[in-house]
């Protein structure tokens, strides 16, 4: 990880899916938990998402809150 990841999770959108156009950071966690199970897309994206699932899974979402406010 590095430590613009966390900055792109929050303006970032979900580029296709039920939650196209969602930033990544809001996407819910049952989604996240879904790609964790199916395996994340490969690349850049991919990489987002299962950092977001971390951080959702382990209820470190109040991480991203300051980001936000940039």
């Amino acid at each position: 990880m590095k430590p613009e990841d966390l900055l792109t999770l929050v303006r970032m959108p979900m580029p296709y899916g039920k939650y196209a156009g969602r930033l990544i950071a809001d996407l819910p966690g049952p989604y996240l938990a879904w790609f964790a199970r199916e395996g994340f897309p490969d690349g850049e994206l991919g990489r987002l998402l299962a950092l977001m699932h971390e951080i959702d899974h382990n209820g470190l979402g109040e991480l991203l809150t300051p980001l936000r406010r940039r």
